[in-house]
Order: structure tokens, then sequence, then C-alpha cells
């Protein structure tokens, strides 16, 4: 479970999360809605300890981020867009990611990227990538450790018709493991679709909590 209680985040002069009170459940995925710079993925990177709130609090499993814990101990993440290095094939790339927490091997690496489409054996450097073959490595580094939490904004850039299925089915099974997921989504309709719960922000506030079976 994850608890924001009275979370705001000043940078500079500008607050990005104002007062933000939400309970994420383990087994719920939660679809964040809101136009570009409402606060959903400030409100990512919040949850997954890339940023600290300037005041409140941030508990994972009810250890308080940036004070017991620096980060989720099981989290998968795909923010904004992926960056790897150019030089390294996708496997490459994703075994040097695995090696910092030792918690997927060959296996689990080749396994992810065949769930989203690309090649294991595939020779070709991540700088020939196109942006739909980028998004697609970012899925795969953000499942293969099979995290416990899985935080995904705006998963469908750049995918094609074969990607977005191939992703959905990705977000099936992830449901099934009874996994905590947070997505942001452009399309509201698919939005829908996926989530169990929507939270709708702007202006870095929570301005609607609703659980899509009530609608």
């Amino acid at each position: 479970m994850i608890e924001l209680k009275n979370v705001s985040k000043r940078i500079k002069e500008k607050v990005v999360l104002d007062n933000i009170c939400l309970v994420l459940k383990t087994g719920k995925t939660y679809g964040i809605k809101g136009i570009k710079g409402s606060g959903k993925t400030m409100l990512m990177r919040a949850i997954s300890g890339l940023i600290y709130p300037t005041s409140g609090e941030v508990l994972i499993e009810g250890k308080a981020l940036g004070k017991e814990i620096s980060f989720p101990e099981s989290l998968g993440l795909l923010i904004e867009n992926p960056v790897f290095l150019g030089s390294y094939t996708g496997r490459k790339n994703l075994e040097v990611l695995a090696a910092l927490n030792d918690r997927a091997g060959k296996k689990e690496i080749d396994e992810a990227l065949i769930k989203v489409g690309l090649a294991p054996e595939d020779k070709r450097k991540y700088k020939k990538y196109s942006l739909g073959m980028k998004q697609r490595l970012g899925i795969a580094a953000a499942i293969m450790e099979n995290p416990q939490i899985l935080l995904l904004d705006e998963p469908l850039n750049a995918l094609d018709t074969e990607g977005i299925a191939l992703f959905e089915k990705i977000l099936e099974e992830e449901k099934r493991k009874e996994k905590l997921v947070v997505l942001s989504c452009h399309d509201d309709q698919k939005l829908k679709e996926y989530a169990d719960v929507i939270v709708t922000m702007e202006n870095g506030r929570v301005i609607r909590y609703g659980d899509i079976k009530s609608e």
C-alpha cells in the first residue's frame, strides 16, 4: 500500500504538488488524469522517491520515503521518455540495469523483451531504435524484475497498434498478479478501460477520486 499524507512539493517558486492526500492499495490499477502540467508526472516522481516532498510524507508499506527508505523496495518505473545507452543493444541495456539489484537474470530479461515485441537476439544498438522500440524497451525495463508496484507515465507514447495490444496484454497479466499499478494516459477512454480508479489532477492538486465501477 502507498499512502500520501499532505504531500506538497515546491520547485523554486512553483508549487508542483499541493497538499496531496491519497491511499493506493495493492491489487488496484489507478489512472492519473489531467492536462499537461497538472502534476501527474510529479506525483509519480514523488511515489518513486525520485523527488521528496517539501512537506508531508509518502509511505510505502508504512515506511517513509526519504527517511526510512530511499526508494520503494519493489518498483517498476517508466517516467517520461525512456533513455538508455546508445551503443548497447536492448538486451545489454537491460542486463546493465538488472545488475543493480540482481533480481532479473537472462531468462527474465528475455521474457520481458518478448512480451513487448522485441527480439532478445536483435544486435541493433539502442541509438538505431525507432521511438516505438525505445518505448517498448522502457516498458520491458519496468516489468523485468516482476515488481509489486508499477508506475507507468504515458506508456502508450509512440506505440503502434501492435505495441498497444502487447501493452494491454502485459497490463492484464500484472492485474492478475494483484500488482499496484499507477498509470497516466492522454487517451481518456483507454484510461477508463485500464483503471479501477481514476484520480483527476489539476494545478498539482487532486480534484477528483472515483471508482470506475461506481460511475
